[in-house]
């Protein structure tokens, strides 16, 4: 994905209930305030990753705790569920820059603290655009601006918590934190979040004071690319715990850059629902926990929601005391319809609970989109509904010059829409989660997705770190899985980018993509096929994956365009039950820069470049499942390379800012698959 001169190397019913066996007590979480022993630079880490993300089995479902409960559905940043009560953090905070990483010695997440000459911030945002002129300029000076800002900031609010939350469980919210993020209630350090992409949702017990205005303190962490931006000898910076370890070719938004909330929810509480549907059935489990000293003894309703042809079934919900438990539902569906591309048909199942019998008070509801469709391999042929797959894709960086990460709605519909209008019917979110925007405009609109996680050009080192002890990545895995599992728009979940095997470092690299496999099969029950991106073309673990996927940059990198043919053939050869997927391919063109389509840098060269790989893909669509282009749009990165162009790598069909067509543009619409047959 660089530039040429710096290449990287490349039914019935079921009515049961589940009984005592099917339990398990919520995890004990101990509140750990860490003091501040490192510098401005690098932030130092616990043990292992400091959500501690697992999955247990309860009652025959793989559920993911974080932060000692259930990972709850952040549906709440656009769903007002009617048993619980919200409040919004998406508002003006005070903000203020910490260099010298003084703040957490000088109290400033007390709520004595005196805060009234600190800056104002927007939530969300990303600090990056608070003070950086030309940030999406071409031409603007690099290295200058709170882009390049690094190490700790702060940020800081006021919240009025309601009386009536002194029954209730009470957890803040955050969809996202660049790249990590503390957070303390009234002083009461509540958990540490890593991970940049990642929802993660805080429970508050013990600190909050209902009826009480409390202060709500959050510490967000960037870590340096480089020593320096701009000095031609500059060192980059890493760190071996953190995903990704080292400098990237994508910017890393900083600061709270997605909505934030805080929830409050009844002591016995549907923490999530997950739904598979196919074959007219649909089959549900919802995830109950209850957080009160007493025992629950109620029944669960699940309504399959309005056009599915099904009836609301009844199922016993028995939950001890401090405790989790899974009540397991399929309900048949007759009238439902498929989900596809064509018809993209979404259905939205509400789970409720009630006390002393069904028809009595509700206690907590919670409802969930889903599809009904179907996903197989057959013949090496990526199946949807039984009918093979050809995606015609795009890869696409979630930015704006205005807004970075922190993308308005309208900003949204507008690059999504640009996805749409070249006749893309898939993309992957490389190389991190989306915005749960995202995922529900796929659904509606009928777009395939690839989803991806952080774990971009890990070594042999990392992936043994992460493996054995510090399990960063296995966390990403199992949260992507979990969050996003109700989209039928989701077609394959992506483990890593690009990441190295050294010599002799094949059983590291293997043992950590089974790891993460393992994580992500654990938890969905639709069996989505599992792939990554690779490097290379002959990598050592192409046997684990379901569908092989792989960046290419033949003619580009290295090689000749003519070579992608041959390569194709030989890994379909090797494995030919396996579908294979070119996850990445494509070249850079400065924009209004023309000439001879063999003249490297020019409009018709990227052009020329896209068509050629495209050819030989087509004519390999029985075992080929797709062609992914890099990328949707120019995009910004803080590497060492495209200082010219202010940070801005020129790959895109379209320009950064402008949002402006090159000649690939109009070739990539033009592109036709192969004939249905």
């Amino acid at each position: 994905m660089n530039e040429p001169s710096h290449a990287h190397p490349t039914r019935r019913t079921v009515v049961t209930a589940l009984g005592a066996a099917g339990l398990v007590a919520l995890p004990a979480w101990p509140q750990q305030a860490r003091a501040a022993d490192g510098g401005p630079v690098l932030d130092p880490h616990p043990a292992t990753e400091p959500s501690g993300t697992h999955v247990r089995e309860v009652g025959g479902t793989g559920v993911v705790f974080q932060y000692g409960t259930v990972l709850p559905a952040f549906d709440g940043w656009r769903t007002r569920e009617p048993t619980r009560a919200y409040l919004s953090l998406d508002r003006r905070w005070r903000f203020r820059f910490d260099p010298g990483n003084q703040g957490l010695g000088d109290g400033w997440q007390s709520p004595d603290f005196d805060d009234r000459a600190w800056d104002l911030v927007d939530v969300p945002s990303a600090w990056d655009l608070l003070d950086t002129p030309g940030f999406g300029s071409e031409t603007a000076p690099f290295g200058k601006g709170t882009a390049f800002a690094d190490g700790y900031a702060w940020y800081r609010t006021v919240v009025d918590v309601p009386g009536s939350w002194r029954d209730r469980h009470v957890r803040i919210a955050f969809l996202a934190a660049g790249y990590s993020a503390e957070v303390w209630l009234d002083g009461v350090h509540l958990g540490k979040h890593e991970g940049a992409n990642s929802p993660f949702a805080l429970p508050v017990a013990g600190a909050l004071r209902p009826g009480r205005r409390q202060t709500l303190a959050v510490r967000v962490f960037r870590r340096a690319s480089y020593t320096d931006y701009t000095a031609p000898t500059s060192q980059p910076v890493t760190d071996d715990h953190e995903i990704p370890y080292k400098p990237v070719d994508h910017w890393p938004y900083a600061g709270l850059t997605r909505s934030a909330w805080i929830e409050a929810v009844p002591r016995v509480t549907i923490a999530k629902v997950l739904v598979a549907g196919a074959d007219g059935h649909v089959e549900a489990r919802a995830v109950v926990e209850n957080h009160g000293a007493s025992d629950f003894d109620g029944w669960l309703t699940l309504d399959p929601g309005r056009g599915s042809g099904g009836r609301p079934a009844v199922v016993a919900a028995r939950i001890a005391a401090r405790s989790a438990g899974v009540v397991g539902v399929t309900v048949r569906v007759p009238r439902a319809p498929r989900w596809s591309p064509a018809a993209p048909h979404t259905l939205t199942a509400r789970a409720t609970l009630t006390a002393t019998r069904p028809s009595g008070p509700r206690v907590d509801t919670l409802s969930t989109v889903y599809g009904i469709r179907e996903l197989t391999i057959r013949d090496a042929r990526l199946r949807l509904n039984d009918k093979p797959l050809f995606l015609k894709g795009l890869n696409w960086h979630e930015e704006t010059a205005a807004h970075g990460r922190a993308m308005t709605p309208a900003e949204y519909d507008r690059e999504l829409g640009h996805i749409k209008a070249v006749g893309a019917g898939f993309i992957r979110n490389c190389v991190y989660n989306r915005h749960p925007y995202v995922y529900d405009w796929a659904d509606e609109h009928g777009m395939l997705v690839m989803d991806d996680i952080d774990t971009m050009w890990l070594n042999t080192a990392q992936e043994k770190l992460q493996t054995e002890r510090y399990g960063l990545a296995r966390a990403l895995a199992l949260t992507m899985a979990w969050n996003q599992h109700n989209h039928p728009s989701v077609i394959l979940w992506g483990l890593q980018n690009e990441s190295e095997i050294d010599a002799g470092g094949a059983p590291v690299y293997r043992a950590w993509l089974a790891d993460m496999k393992a994580a992500v099969k654990s938890v969905d029950l639709t069996a989505r096929p599992v792939t990554w991106a690779s490097n290379t073309s002959n990598d050592p673990a192409f046997d684990l994956a379901d569908v092989i996927g792989f960046n290419e940059y033949f003619g580009y990198f290295y090689g000749e365009d003519s070579d992608l043919g041959p390569t194709l053939d030989a890994v379909h050869a090797k494995y030919p039950g396996k579908p294979i997927l070119i996850t990445e391919n494509g070249t850079w063109a400065v924009a209004g820069t023309h000439g001879p389509d063999t003249t490297e840098g020019t409009e018709e060269w990227q052009a020329a470049r896209f068509t050629a790989h495209w050819t030989q893909v087509v004519e390999r669509s029985a075992f080929v499942a797709g062609f992914t282009y890099w990328v949707l749009k120019d995009y910004k990165q803080r590497a060492g390379y495209n200082q010219s162009y202010n940070g801005i790598s020129v790959m895109g069909l379209l320009t950064f800012a402008e949002e402006r067509p090159k000649l690939v543009h109009e070739a990539f619409r033009k592109a036709a698959g192969p004939q249905a047959g």
